[in-house]
């Protein structure tokens, strides 16, 4: 029952954050010492918190290291696909060059987007673009997907914002 109800703790997120920070008294009494009704009752409280503890910092480490598997085997997963999508690139390069043929470089598919100018004299349109595009101060920056309406956008302010393709 106390194994179940400390499960419930942990999925509950309570033990774990309490895990590693919080020490827990521990006090020793002497043998064939008398010892208080309420400091036995204490006594018995910190050493079922003590067990818990362990248990919980048990978990806890557990989770951490599989957390930590997981995050490399994603990353590199995600270094595997990038190194494969370069491989790709260069490869329909070096074909293109060998058939005497133009290789086109795919599009970029993310825009950084900084505004340079304030709002002093600044006319209703470009305004109102600049708010839509999240851009409502000086020096502000954002990600935005490249599409045909973003692109337009990006024409009517172009005086005011710089903008650039972040590689990944």
């Amino acid at each position: 029952a106390l194994l179940r109800k400390l499960v419930r703790h942990i999925a509950s997120g309570f033990l774990t954050a309490m895990a590693a920070r919080y020490a827990v008294r521990t006090t020793v009494v002497p043998e064939g010492a008398a010892v208080p009704e309420k400091v036995q009752l204490k006594l018995a409280r910190d050493k079922t918190l003590a067990e818990e503890k362990t248990v919980a910092v048990a978990v806890a480490k557990k989770d951490h290291e599989e957390q930590r598997a997981a995050l490399k085997n994603r990353t590199q997963e995600y270094e595997k696909e990038y190194s494969d999508y370069q491989k790709k690139l260069i490869d329909l390069r070096r074909e293109a060059k060998l058939g005497g043929n133009f290789f086109v470089e795919p599009e970029a598919k993310l825009l950084f987007v900084v505004r340079i100018v304030g709002i002093i004299k600044l006319s209703p349109k470009p305004r109102k673009v600049l708010q839509l595009l999240r851009l409502k101060q000086l020096h502000n920056g954002v990600f935005l997907k490249v599409n045909k309406p973003i692109l337009q956008m990006l024409k009517l302010v172009q005086p005011y914002v710089t903008y650039g393709y972040p590689s990944l």
